[in-house]
């Protein structure tokens, strides 16, 4: 199956990000398990506030729907998102084994 790579890009005001991070992080935990969610957390060192999730789904348009009912997104915490497919060349990630 597919594995696709999301950043998330977020508002620019703390005070938002930390009054809805525990509902957040308890969706997100909902997907690790049959969601198809494989890892996610904060990135560091960028000027705004972002994150990368991981999936293994069979479309992005699947990630795209499953992502529209987190609350960061529904809340509006999320400024964008992009979603892209991403080949594991070395390593691997889920079920997958890259070469």
């Amino acid at each position: 199956m597919p594995i696709f790579a999301v950043t998330y890009h977020y508002v620019s005001d703390p005070a938002v990000i930390d009054a809805h991070r525990p509902i957040h992080r308890e969706y997100l935990r909902s997907l690790l398990d049959g969601g198809g969610l494989l890892a996610a957390g904060p990135t560091t060192g960028r000027a705004t506030p972002s994150a990368q999730l991981i999936f293994e789904a069979e479309s992005a348009e699947a990630v795209d729907k499953l992502l529209d009912a987190d609350p960061f997104v529904r809340e509006g915490v999320v400024t964008s998102r992009e979603i892209h497919e991403w080949t594991v060349a070395i390593g691997s990630v889920g079920g997958g084994s890259g070469h």
